[in-house]
């Protein structure tokens, strides 16, 4: 993958296109971040859906090296609460370890991305606070 499709595929996140976002992953596919996993559609529309119903979140690249099997980059995730995100919301939605978050409060976290490709779609991809 390079850095121009790459850029269509973060369009589409930043745009909370999760249709479009998945549509770069491969049928069968895992997604880690955070002690979360997911491996399948459903299970990462219905995260987001309820993660940006309570954040804005976007993601800037600094940093990316890309080929047909593998992308790797550096980037700043930036959330900023939307209504505030309280333990018992994430606990009962089903996402205990994730940090609750107030109302108007940003972070700014560094992370490493890491893609696994296989015929030009995304078959494994985990996150990293650096």
């Amino acid at each position: 993958m390079n850095r121009a499709t790459y850029d269509r595929y973060l369009a589409c996140f930043n745009a909370r296109d999760y249709d479009g976002v998945l549509a770069f992953y491969a049928e069968e596919f895992v997604l880690e971040f955070a002690a979360l996993r997911f491996t399948t559609r459903e299970q990462v529309k219905r995260f987001y859906a309820f993660l940006h119903a309570h954040l804005d979140e976007s993601i800037q690249v600094t940093a990316f090296v890309g080929d047909a099997q593998f992308v790797a980059l550096e980037g700043i995730v930036r959330i900023e609460g939307k209504v505030d995100l309280t333990a018992e919301a994430l606990a009962e939605a089903g996402y205990p370890g994730l940090f609750p978050l107030a109302k108007g409060q940003v972070f700014q976290i560094p992370q490493f991305i890491h893609y696994h490709l296989r015929d030009g779609r995304i078959v494994r991809a985990a996150c990293a606070v650096c």
